[in-house]
């Protein structure tokens, strides 16, 4: 058995962008924008431990929401599992990590924690 799955996902700029940082952080083992028609679908293999078997992304946790919006400045920057995880960020720089939004001293929106 290999060590990943992959799992589609219809395409959307912000999806792309998350996958991306995941991809970065190396929650993912690799994934490819395909564009069937109008809307395109994101192939994303998800990465597992060799001897384990335990995925990569133990939690992924939806912060704001349509319903609830979340935001926060340069200075109230959330840490995921102290520093262990991470937590994406949507700022006027575009999405970013919690550490990267830290570095350029921006606030924004909080899309979701990842550990």
């Amino acid at each position: 058995m290999a060590n990943h799955r992959v799992v589609e996902v219809p395409a959307s700029n912000l999806k792309k962008e998350i996958t991306r940082i995941l991809h970065e952080k190396g929650y993912i083992l690799n994934y490819k924008f395909e564009d069937d028609n109008k809307q395109g679908i994101i192939k994303i293999a998800l990465k597992y431990h060799p001897v384990t078997k335990l995925p990569a992304i133990t939690s992924l946790e939806r912060v704001s929401r349509p319903g609830l919006r979340r935001y926060v400045d340069a200075g109230e920057l959330p840490r995921v599992l102290n520093g262990l995880g991470v937590a994406i960020i949507s700022t006027s720089h575009g999405l970013m990590t919690d550490k990267e939004a830290r570095k350029e001293k921006v606030g924004g929106e909080v899309i979701c924690y990842v550990s």
